[in-house]
């Protein structure tokens, strides 16, 4: 497939999606006051954002309330207490997994929610599952997109067995994602590729959501772009599990639309980014995320070296080896 843009392309059908709460929380436990979630609320609408994820729907009968912030279950009212009426061009999404989330108790009509876009999210044996979810949204009234997890563990037939159903479906937009950061650009091109026929094929939306193990979320989330992917996730200082995300700030800066503004976004970072950093929250590049994400494994084992504070590189590295063979 051509190539859609390059460094001076224009392209209007772009949407930045910020996933700093979401991505973000699963750093801090979604532990997100009041105050920085207006102010990055507020940041967005200036930056010409065009979604902002509030965190997941998680369901509060597998989830204690008591131990995590109150973006792990995006209560409505809670939603509203941020955004009020929300009378600007700023989309508020929220995230719900497959088998996490009581969605037909907590996904209430549209008509009577501040929520417009839900991102269901689903491993490749749960498309089924996935599909009841986003059937039920969108008769409730939501835009809906869907994020196929993990994919670089997916062989090709399974991969294109999936996007043929989810072109079937209802369902907006579906994403590439690189949930490892284990995928290089070249292989984000054929993805991008892939996903795109069945785009074309069913008048569907491509979004890519990478992180940045291999310091290359960035890099695959652009070079997605140039080939027609329109929807982009991103995170405010690459704040997310593990390595992080495409950093807002880096993607800002790239993108020609006019409509998206660096300046208050290099705003919210002085005023309140550093201060996540001085606490002593830790994301970002790191060599145990890169082991994981150049093995194409899981951070979970990278998460728990870093929170041991260990150094023993080498012996990580032939851990995760030894888990391969």
């Amino acid at each position: 497939m051509q190539k859609k843009g390059g460094l001076m392309s224009f392209r209007p059908d772009i949407k930045v999606v910020d996933c700093t709460l979401r991505d973000g929380g699963l750093v801090n436990n979604f532990e997100f006051s009041d105050e920085f979630v207006k102010a990055l609320y507020k940041t967005n609408i200036k930056s010409g954002i065009d979604y902002m994820e509030f965190g997941y729907k998680a369901s509060k009968e597998q989830f204690d309330v008591n131990k995590f912030g109150k973006w792990k279950f995006c209560n409505d009212d809670d939603i509203i207490e941020i955004v009020g009426d929300n009378d600007t061009d700023l989309k508020i999404s929220v995230m719900a997994d497959v088998g996490r989330t009581d969605f037909r108790n907590d996904i209430i009509d549209k008509a009577n929610s501040p929520i417009d876009l839900v991102r269901v999210a689903a491993y490749i044996n749960q498309i089924p599952a996935a599909i009841e979810m986003i059937e039920y949204c969108d008769k409730k009234g939501y835009e809906t997109t869907v994020n196929i997890m993990a994919v670089s563990k997916s062989n090709d037939q399974d991969l294109d067995d999936a996007l043929e159903i989810l072109g079937r479906s209802c369902v907006g937009t579906i994403y590439i994602v690189d949930s490892y950061g284990s995928l290089y650009p070249e292989q984000m091109r054929r993805l991008a590729d892939k996903y795109l026929a069945i785009a074309d094929k069913y008048g569907k939306h491509i979004g890519v959501h990478a992180h940045n193990n291999q310091q290359l979320a960035f890099a695959n989330t652009i070079d997605a772009l140039t080939m027609g992917v329109s929807y982009l996730d991103s995170t405010v200082c690459s704040m997310g599990r593990g390595a992080g995300n495409c950093p807002t700030e880096l993607l800002l800066s790239f993108l020609k639309n006019p409509k998206y503004h660096l300046s208050p976004i290099l705003t919210f970072i002085e005023q309140h980014m550093l201060k996540l950093k001085e606490d002593g929250i830790i994301w970002g590049y790191d060599i145990p995320y890169l082991l994981t994400g150049r093995l194409n494994q899981h951070p979970r084992d990278a998460i728990q070296f870093t929170s041991e504070h260990r150094t023993d590189y080498k012996d990580f590295y032939h851990f995760l080896y030894d888990k391969e063979i």
